[in-house]
């Protein structure tokens, strides 16, 4: 299940996620790209 959540993100970050999104066949939409980021993270710790 999933759940929506609110973060406060650094302006040259928005930049790089609306830049990353261009790309529609990699991320569907910011909360897709994120996803996969926190995912990415969570298996390198």
């Amino acid at each position: 299940m999933k759940r929506p959540i609110s973060a406060t993100i650094d302006e040259e970050l928005i930049d790089w996620i609306a830049k990353q999104l261009k790309d529609k066949t990699k991320y569907r939409n910011k909360s897709h790209l994120i996803e996969i980021a926190l995912e990415k993270l969570k298996k390198e710790k």
